[in-house]
């Protein structure tokens, strides 16, 4: 493979592009009229147009992508996450041309990219399910049986959901119908499939995913879990690994089980299981995400293994060079999605221009972002600036070198998570591992941020001041009595 084509934008198409161009393979961006000039475009060693901004005309575009790697003479096609990554048909269209797909086979993404098919496929391999039915209804009186016989709280989820949409907590029978049509319509909206699903609601879960990694020669490892607990709308916003509430055995025994997940849908490449961990310490298999995820960089760090480098390789037929036994958890490593979001209105999406973009460096600190200084921030997109991952010997390392990079980086002109960041950093709740994923619910409200903000602000004043005063002073030189020139005043 000596030349791929990142069917993506931002931060993850340089991400794949850095470790292509350390592997000696050349890239190619494609790029909408929106992305003209942004950092993926100029970093490639070839960039193609593939069209108007909404990504429909765009990054969605199968057949206008598939030209372009044609074009270029690309042997491959990565597909980041988002947009085509999870595809089936974009997925096999890029087979049938000739050329690699970066990722699982088609077969896999379809039944995994269904969670009542995913739930089928694993059923046999003695893997605990949440309970609930595995098939799709929209009849709101046989939910309302169901939901009886298993018990309130129940979820409703879509069958082929994600990111919180089609997904809906009912507490009592006399919610159920209008929470049934809600996460239908949402699903229709989101997936253009109205599928849903009931399952026992979780109370006080915990989110818990582990990464696997499998060759085409029948070999497969999991290197380790995150956790993923802190989200709003269902939508992860801080991820660790490994997760404080694990133990060894705990971990042993859910690694094995997102292995026997990849094996149950020959699954080929990076993948991800997800688990609800209740709080007594019983998992629960949530779904499967065949592709690579946003919180990668934290597994990298405390596996020292670069998983854009193995999907390559992996994908060029290689076999793995390590077994379950060569993995080890060196540290710790957290990471805060910082979204072009206001925090203190709801986690509302905030566009304009990056007035003031001042990013940290240092020890242990590492962003993967794909905007600079000067640019705007496109309404067409996914609102993630960049993923700032920090890395320490220990959990309390991590922490610190995250509070030190959060000081550094300095956004102006946009709304971001950054002051949401600092909060849970700093919360008793996340320092203690002692949380779940309410925590939003259960800590933050925009009230609060505000008032350690005005605490900020008094502080940076105070500060301010007494340097202002201790400058001052340090400049007076003292008059000397019987000196013309101070005599005179001249100082």
């Amino acid at each position: 493979m000596k030349k791929i084509l990142i069917a993506n934008r931002g931060e993850i198409a340089l991400r794949v592009m850095r470790t292509a161009r350390d592997m000696g393979i050349k890239t190619v961006a494609v790029y909408s009229d929106a992305d003209r000039n942004a950092p993926h475009v100029r970093f490639a060693d070839e960039a193609v147009h593939i069209g108007a901004s909404p990504s429909a005309k765009s990054y969605l575009d199968m057949d206008k992508i598939l030209q372009a790697a044609k074009d270029t003479g690309a042997d491959g096609i990565h597909p980041g996450y988002g947009f085509l990554s999870e595809n089936a048909d974009f997925s096999q269209k890029v087979t049938d041309a000739g050329l690699t797909f970066i990722g699982p086979r088609p077969h896999a993404i379809r039944i995994m990219g269904s969670k009542l098919a995913a739930k089928e496929a694993v059923k046999d391999y003695d893997i605990p399910m949440v309970p609930g039915i595995e098939e799709a209804i929209t009849d709101v009186e046989l939910a309302r049986e169901i939901a009886d016989r298993i018990g309130y709280p129940i979820l409703i989820k879509a069958s082929a959901g994600g990111g919180g949409k089609g997904m809906r907590v009912v507490q009592n029978s006399k919610e159920l119908p209008e929470q049934m049509e809600r996460a239908i319509s949402e699903a229709v909206s989101a997936f253009g499939d109205g599928s849903v699903f009931i399952e026992k609601y979780v109370t006080s879960p915990r989110h818990i995913e582990v990464q696997v990694l499998a060759d085409t020669h029948g070999n497969c490892v999991h290197l380790f879990e995150r956790e993923c607990s802190v989200q709003r709308r269902h939508q992860k916003v801080v991820e660790e690994a490994p997760s404080v509430v694990l133990t060894e055995k705990l971990r042993k025994e859910m690694g094995e089980a997102a292995v026997k997940c990849a094996e149950a849908c020959d699954y080929i490449g990076a993948g991800t299981v997800e688990f609800l961990l209740d709080g007594d310490k019983n998992f629960y298999f949530l779904e499967m995400n065949t592709r690579l995820q946003v919180e990668h960089p934290v597994t990298e760090l405390i596996s020292g293994v670069d998983l854009v480098e193995q999907q390559i390789k992996v994908a060029r037929g290689e076999k793995l060079a390590f077994t379950q036994d060569d993995l080890h958890i060196t540290g710790h490593a957290l990471e805060l999605r910082i979204y072009a979001e206001d925090p203190l209105d709801n986690f509302l999406p905030s566009v304009g221009t990056l007035t003031t973009y001042e990013t940290p460096t240092g020890k242990n600190i590492r962003l993967d972002d794909g905007y600079e200084e000067g640019m705007e921030i496109p309404i067409f997109y996914d609102p993630m600036l960049a993923k700032l991952i920090t890395y320490g010997k220990d959990r309390n390392a991590a922490l610190q070198a995250m509070r030190d990079a959060l000081k550094q980086y300095k956004v102006e002109g946009i709304a971001t998570t950054i002051p949401f960041g600092k909060f849970v950093f700093n919360h008793e709740a996340f320092i203690s591992g002692d949380f779940d994923t309410h925590f939003v619910k259960n800590y933050y409200s925009p009230e609060e941020l505000k008032a350690e903000q005005e605490v900020e602000k008094k502080i940076a004043a105070a500060v301010a001041l007494r340097l202002y005063l201790e400058s001052r002073e340090e400049l007076k030189v003292a008059e000397t009595e019987g000196t013309n020139w101070g005599n005179a005043g001249r100082f």
